[in-house]
């Protein structure tokens, strides 16, 4: 017994290091952004909207558990690392990939990274604010929700923040479809995945 709860609050640690180390290079890629602009990556793709958007996205929940979840949160006891970690993940994996120009140098890479960082962000959403007793299909519906929201959100603020202004424009419209259809396929296996290690913990 000893061992299993030493283990336990390893594995937590662990989940904590890793949320706040997320934290600490996405802000450090964002500072870099800054001060070296043409080097960041972001530089044409709306890097003032992504200098503002990012922080606050992976901010979200240690604001709402700052300002309401620590004392009347019903879903946590402690402050839920594992999904701050899964909202963090998304913007500092997007961070990183045009750090290294791998959305314009690998042809997949674009697609991928709407199906896994929706995914991510999607599982995030439901381990920190969904009840932990829905059925598959409300949780399915409840991820579906959010993911097609969030990704239809996030189409239209590329389209206005530096879509309609450049040569993307062309073929932005079956990227979009694309990208809806992607993000959304990711929420629904979040979903999934979600729920099925809700039901495995419940017993």
């Amino acid at each position: 017994m000893t061992t299993m709860a030493t283990t336990t609050a390893a594995r937590a640690d662990s989940v904590r290091y890793a949320a706040l180390g997320a934290k600490l290079l996405m802000f450090a890629l964002l500072l870099t952004a800054l001060i070296w602009p043409d080097l960041s990556g972001i530089k044409g793709k709306a890097a003032t909207a992504r200098l503002i958007v990012y922080p606050i996205g992976a901010m979200v929940l240690p604001l709402w558990w700052w300002a309401y979840g620590r004392t009347r949160s019903k879903l946590h006891q402690t402050f839920p690392w594992p999904a701050d970690l899964l909202l963090t993940l998304p913007w500092l994996i997007d961070l990183l990939g045009n750090r290294f120009n791998l959305f314009d140098t690998v042809s997949w890479w674009d697609d991928a990274m709407h199906f896994i960082l929706w995914g991510l962000l999607t599982a995030g959403a439901l381990l920190a604010f969904a009840p932990r007793n829905l059925s598959r299909g409300l949780t399915t519906f409840v991820a579906l929700g959010f993911g097609a929201t969030a990704a239809v959100i996030w189409e239209l603020g590329e389209y206005v923040a530096f879509v309609r202004n450049s040569p993307e424009l062309q073929t932005a419209y079956t990227d979009t479809l694309g990208d809806l259809t992607l993000g959304t396929l990711g929420a629904l296996v979040a979903g999934l995945v979600v729920y099925r290690r809700s039901a495995s913990a419940a017993h």
